[in-house]
């Protein structure tokens, strides 16, 4: 895992970037939430789709429920960068639309995109 710091409107985000599995479950997401701050003291994180699990797009799982809300219960903004136009779930295409109306979870096609979401205060 490699963290670069992006400043953008006078705030800081961590981009995480890797080949690695990040978010797996609960704890892993609560390990990468703990790691980021204490390396970098950001509260805004921008990840990788590919560093996300599948179930977690699996809204039946509720896994994305359970993860998204740890985030928000810690106060860390997260958008999470990639291509989602190849899943058919209307509920998941409902939810990332939902997400990207609020102010602390993103699903963005591109970096630029992530960081201009994050970087609104």
């Amino acid at each position: 895992m490699k963290i670069e710091i992006i400043q953008n409107n006078g705030i800081q985000m961590a981009r995480i970037t890797g080949a690695e599995l990040l978010i797996t479950d609960t704890q892993s997401a609560l390990d990468l939430m703990a790691t980021v701050q204490y390396e970098t003291q950001c509260t805004r994180i921008i990840l990788d789709k590919s560093s996300v699990c599948e179930d977690f797009f699996k809204l039946s799982a509720c896994l994305a429920g359970e993860i998204l809300q740890k985030f928000i219960n810690y106060g860390i903004k997260i958008a999470i960068v990639g291509d989602y136009s190849h899943y058919t779930s209307k509920p998941l295409h409902d939810f990332i639309y939902e997400s990207n109306h609020g102010k602390d979870i993103f699903f963005t096609a591109t970096l630029e995109d992530a960081v201009s979401h994050l970087s609104q205060v």
